[in-house]
């Protein structure tokens, strides 16, 4: 099953326009932001050339998200970061053993089909009522970003000189197909690999752009 990352530019032409598709969310976001002391999603003047429409960065399978998510977990805990062909139920057990630490990664507390980052550096996921009713905890792309540096090692990837990212999609991939392209190289750890470039590349350009990383 597919996993598309898009970037919502937050430029004021979009954010305040009684149009607004993600005012909700914008909303819901910049509570849960509130209540946790911290600025609300930030919005930025449109600039030509620069800002730019809602556009798919990434795609993914499920399963290849669920691949980094276990190497990523398995490195913060300590433990040896070994390839494995299927997850099976190795996953979910890892995660009930080490909740506490899985509930403060950006990277694996967040819903698989719904969710977002925000170009907000906040420590841990934002959590509450509200958006696990919508789209599950709310991300920081600037955490988002160092945890991608912290397992970077552990899959053979030097963070501050990756290779290019895959190339985005040229349309939105419903939910029953399988992510195209998918990785470009075999070896042990190609899956995770794939995921780390795309997820890379979409917190590198949200920071850059200023714009929210939405999961669909």
């Amino acid at each position: 099953m597919a996993c598309d990352l898009w970037l919502v530019p937050l430029v004021d032409v979009l954010c305040h326009s009684p149009d607004n598709p993600f005012a909700e969310e914008i909303a819901a976001y910049d509570k849960a932001l509130g209540d946790a002391g911290l600025p609300p999603v930030p919005v930025f003047g449109y600039v030509p050339g620069l800002s730019g429409g809602v556009a798919p960065v990434a795609a993914f399978d499920y399963d290849a998200l669920h691949f980094l998510r276990r190497a990523h977990l398995l490195n913060l805990c300590g433990l040896s970061v070994t390839p494995v062909d299927e997850l099976g139920g190795d996953y979910e057990q890892l995660l009930e053993m080490f909740e506490p630490t899985a509930q403060q990664s950006h990277l694996v507390w967040h819903f698989d089909h719904a969710g977002a980052y925000v170009p907000v550096d906040f420590a841990h996921p934002l959590s509450n009522e509200e958006l696990l009713d919508g789209g599950g905890p709310l991300g920081s792309s600037h955490g988002l970003l160092r945890e991608l540096h912290q397992v970077a090692p552990v899959l053979g990837i030097d963070p501050d000189n990756p290779p290019a990212p895959p190339a985005a999609p040229d349309r939105p991939t419903t939910l029953e197909e399988r992510a195209a392209p998918g990785p470009d190289e075999d070896g042990p750890f190609a899956r995770e690999r794939h995921v780390w470039l795309g997820l890379h590349a979409a917190a590198t350009r949200s920071l850059a752009q200023g714009s929210m990383i939405v999961f669909s």
